[in-house]
């Protein structure tokens, strides 16, 4: 994810994908959160005509409509209750599917001489954010949809005029964000690439630490590992910084529609608002708008941030190289297994020198002896693993390692 518009493009990727293989549980989803946002689309109206209703002594009416509101909210935690099954119907899924691409895409990798030591951190960290942070963008933006959806209904069925002073600063407050959003995403993904690399150079210090005792390399190794964790601690500033964007655009969307309500109270009762009229479109920002943009706005921010950086290097790097080729077919005739004057080593003394082995088909060969003799370096040769440095292994007439 190296461009802006990718981080958007990988987000309606995922949820389209999510979207269209599980059509049932979506709909499921759908259903119960229009339950769950009867409140809102209640609550101003309910809270302006009890306004007016008390305001010229009709308190029985008044009460009628609180009674309604209670009763809304009822069916809200009803439907709120129902919602997240069909939720988790649609993650658990996604997460497994994830993990079948990272742990096919790096035994790919590996098959093919590439041993791939991030992977482990995209299969043990990366794919629980994924997981985390897909189910909470799934429940942000439908709550933003549902819940801005239902505010905006209320506040047309009461007064289409303060609709239009909602609007406009509300959809100027999600451009500005959707226009942050690419160059925090860049960011972002500088911060997953060095997590990856730093995983990447703790396992090959580990792995080659006596080595490195031997030859007096702590120090500079020690300086190149710093200097991997201080590039990703700089990332992660860099990402922080659009926390203030992010408030700024929150500020427009969400608290300039309520000022400007405020300012046109005047125009609006000139034009036939009653003061229930605008208490109740003053109630619909505060207490609908209001919270669904903030949740949007954080969770994007946040969760749907990390969703698209980890979600796009997951891709990039679980995925195969190219096509499975066609898998050939065994030479008639040939041996099982067969080792023409192979030599192989991990350094300059060979572990197996000049090998000829021939194993007939229907044969068995048990290899055993004491640690260190090359048993798992002859199995890693036969099944292709690795290449010998001369010499040439052959599977059933075919190179190892050839599908």
């Amino acid at each position: 994810m190296k461009g802006r518009r990718e981080a958007a493009g990988v987000l309606w990727r995922t949820v389209g994908e999510a979207v269209r293989a599980r059509p049932r549980a979506v709909g499921r989803a759908c259903a119960w959160s229009v339950v769950e946002v009867v409140p809102t689309a209640v609550f101003g109206r309910a809270v302006g005509e009890a306004t007016d209703a008390f305001r010229t002594g009709r308190a029985r009416e008044a009460a009628v409509w609180l009674a309604v509101l209670a009763a809304s909210a009822f069916a809200g935690a009803f439907g709120s209750r129902r919602l997240y099954p069909a939720l988790a119907a649609i993650v658990e899924p996604f997460r497994d599917d994830l993990v079948r691409r990272v742990a096919a895409g790096a035994l790919h990798r590996s098959l093919r001489g590439r041993p791939d030591g991030g992977a482990v951190a995209r299969l043990t960290h990366q794919v629980e954010i994924v997981r985390d942070t897909f189910g909470g963008l799934l429940v942000v933006a439908r709550g933003f949809v549902f819940s801005a959806g239902a505010a905006l209904l209320g506040l047309l069925t009461m007064m289409p005029e303060v609709a239009v002073l909602v609007v406009p600063p509300l959809l100027a407050g999600l451009l500005l964000f959707g226009a942050v959003f690419g160059a925090a995403a860049v960011r972002q993904r500088a911060l997953v690439v060095g997590e990856e690399g730093i995983a990447e150079r703790t396992t090959a210090l580990a792995e080659g630490l006596r080595d490195v005792a031997a030859c007096g390399g702590e120090d500079r190794l020690a300086a190149e590992l710093g200097a991997a964790v201080e590039a990703q601690a700089a990332a992660g500033r860099a990402v922080a910084r659009f926390a203030a964007v992010r408030a700024v655009a929150l500020a427009v969307s969400g608290w300039l529609p309520l000022l400007l309500v405020l300012a046109a109270a005047p125009w609006l009762m000139r034009r036939g608002a009653t003061p229930g009229t605008v208490i109740g479109a003053l109630t619909y920002v505060l207490h609908g708008l209001q919270p669904a943009l903030r949740t949007l706005v954080q969770g994007m921010g946040g969760s749907g941030l990390r969703l698209a950086v980890t979600l796009g290097r997951i891709m990039e790097t679980s995925a195969p190289d190219a096509p499975e080729p066609v898998r050939a077919a065994p030479v008639d005739g040939a041996p099982a297994v067969e080792l023409r004057g192979v030599t192989f080593g991990y350094g300059a003394r060979p572990v197996i020198e000049d090998l000829d082995l021939v194993v007939p088909q229907g044969d068995h060969l048990a290899v055993v002896g004491p640690s260190g003799i090359g048993k798992s370096t002859l199995a890693a040769l036969i099944a292709g693993l690795v290449e010998p440095d001369e010499g040439e292994v052959l599977v059933a007439g075919r190179a190892a390692g050839d599908p």
